[in-house]
């Protein structure tokens, strides 16, 4: 039997550990406290420290970590990776009471580009957050909690074939009319009425207010999860998930079968790169930039919120951290991010062996070939030549695989969070992602292969980007730079160091280059 590496059951556990996007910031706080890192504020101020380890979280959906080298100063770049908590799903409705036919459903929402298909007919249940009314010695406060539904009490069934034969053709259906999970029959949800009416009850008018938004036996499912009676729930965002875990699947053990990988696959990489790539406390002495980790919400519906990468959340995070060093010069923050990279992880489209046409005959990504780069002329990927080379070249360091990505001119691109943070923060983006299958289907698939690739190039990543950096010639830079842009003068590579790494020449151009061309000299004080 084929041995599966531990960094691929790491994966498996956190996807099973996060049926929203709730749960999987809450796992992320777990695993980074238990490494050191201290949880911040934002409505208190910040004192950071070189060497420190820090995060925070907004709406407990989105959350930031950063770890502080020994030798940073403010202006100094942010090394960051960015992904995304949400998923496509189906969210309950404000009032989710529906009954009809003699049936208890419950009424969702359709939440992103799901592939809602693949959610007829599988055992689902519901998980999410609560708010909830507490009283203790006369005080009322309110707080949030975690919820998850272990049973499997839901279910969409499908026409049977007898009644629609035309689905041998096509399934087709109505996300609003035929998307509506069961819960129970009528009778049942009569019965448990009048038992939970015989019961103990603190507050009848707001449980009968209740009552009419909700079936009272999702209530008090919900309510035995959250250890309070059904009338101290204030309110909740719930989501449907599958019931089924995530599994190592394949007859070699190569494959990851689960929900959610788009994108908790990346967003687990990134966080366990960032936190061993800081394992040992001497691997901050020789940092002089900030290693970062951003896992925003409502990346599958625009990113257009207050948690979202639309919104402020990572600019305020860059401003923070580099006015808590210095807060002298403005100037400081926006050298910062011209100083900046960012990896934006989100997973792509493997090669499907039974729609091979769907891909572009020379960008063909498959399962086990490494992280993948994606390029979009448009700018759906923020890829630009420089981010993808710095990506390659460090994929080359370490002799991980890597792949490109263009989708075919006549389909439709998606796109990322790379786009929005590089137009909005200005920083220099590369969009990448692991291959996988089943893209928005309610159960997904990868490769273990790739979640340990990935893994690696991210940790490489925060580890050689301090130094790949220095031996890059920007040809933004306005000092001795030719009137012309010559890709020898961009990356002048002339030999390799004891690692096989190639190192920059140190020398500048001649008067003329190898191709016998002139170099201009430009005036003094004019760089332009």
């Amino acid at each position: 039997m084929a041995t599966v590496d531990p960094i691929a059951l790491d994966l498996v556990d956190f996807l099973n550990a996060s049926p929203t996007n709730f749960h999987a910031v809450d796992e992320a706080k777990k695993r980074l406290k238990q490494a050191g890192f201290v949880h911040l504020s934002e409505r208190e101020d910040w004192v950071l420290e070189p060497g420190g380890k820090y995060f925070f979280t907004r709406n407990h959906s989105t959350i930031i970590a950063f770890a502080i080298g020994k030798k940073y100063v403010a202006g100094n770049g942010f090394h960051i990776i960015g992904a995304h908590t949400d998923s496509p799903c189906l969210k309950v409705k404000p009032v989710s009471k529906v009954t009809k036919g003699g049936y208890l459903e419950v009424g969702v929402q359709t939440y992103g580009g799901g592939l809602w298909h693949t959610w007829f007919d599988r055992d689902l249940t519901l998980a999410g957050r609560v708010i909830k009314k507490e009283v203790k010695d006369g005080s009322v406060s309110y707080s949030h909690c975690l919820v998850r539904i272990e049973e499997h009490i839901l279910r969409i069934p499908t026409l049977a074939i007898h009644l629609d034969k035309s689905v041998t053709e096509a399934f087709k259906f109505n996300t609003h009319s035929h998307l509506v999970p069961v819960l129970a029959t009528s009778v049942k949800g009569e019965i448990q009425k009048l038992v939970d009416q015989n019961g103990p009850c603190k507050s009848n008018a707001k449980a009968n207010v209740d009552n009419k938004k909700h079936h009272p036996v999702l209530l008090q499912l919900i309510a035995d999860q959250a250890h309070c009676h059904p009338d101290e729930i204030c309110d909740f965002e719930l989501q449907v998930c599958d019931t089924q875990p995530s599994v190592i699947g394949g007859a070699m053990k190569e494959f990851i079968f689960s929900g959610r990988i788009d994108n908790l696959c990346m967003s687990f990489c990134a966080l366990k790169a960032l936190v061993d790539s800081i394992s040992v406390g001497s691997l901050l002495d020789e940092e002089s930039g900030v290693r970062m980790v951003a896992l925003f919400d409502h990346e599958e519906v625009g990113s257009n919120s207050a948690q979202g990468a639309g919104s402020p959340a990572m600019l305020d995070a860059l401003s923070r951290i580099t006015k808590s060093f210095d807060s002298s010069d403005p100037r400081f923050l926006e050298k910062a991010i011209q100083r900046s990279f960012l990896v934006s992880a989100d997973m792509a489209h493997a090669l499907h062996p039974n729609f091979m046409d769907k891909h572009e005959e020379n960008h063909q990504p498959k399962l086990h070939g490494g992280l993948v780069i994606k390029h979009n002329a448009n700018q759906r990927y923020a890829t630009s030549a420089v981010t993808a080379f710095i990506f390659r070249e460090i994929a080359e360091m370490h002799n991980l695989p890597i792949q490109d990505f263009v989708v075919r001119n006549d389909m439709p691109c998606g796109s990322t969070i790379g786009p929005i943070l590089a137009s909005g923060v200005g920083i220099r983006t590369v969009d990448v992602g692991a291959p996988q299958l089943s893209m928005h289907s309610i159960r997904e698939m990868c490769a273990v292969d790739d979640a340990k690739h990935s893994y690696e190039h991210f940790k490489a990543y925060f580890n050689e980007f301090t130094e790949l950096e220095k031996k890059l010639s920007h040809p933004d830079a306005c000092q001795q730079e030719p009137a012309y842009a010559s890709p020898d003068h961009f990356l002048r590579y002339k030999t390799k160091d004891s690692d096989n790494r190639k190192i920059p020449k140190t020398n500048m151009p001649k008067a003329d280059d190898s191709n016998n061309r002139k170099i201009l000299k430009k005036a003094p004080g004019n760089p332009s």
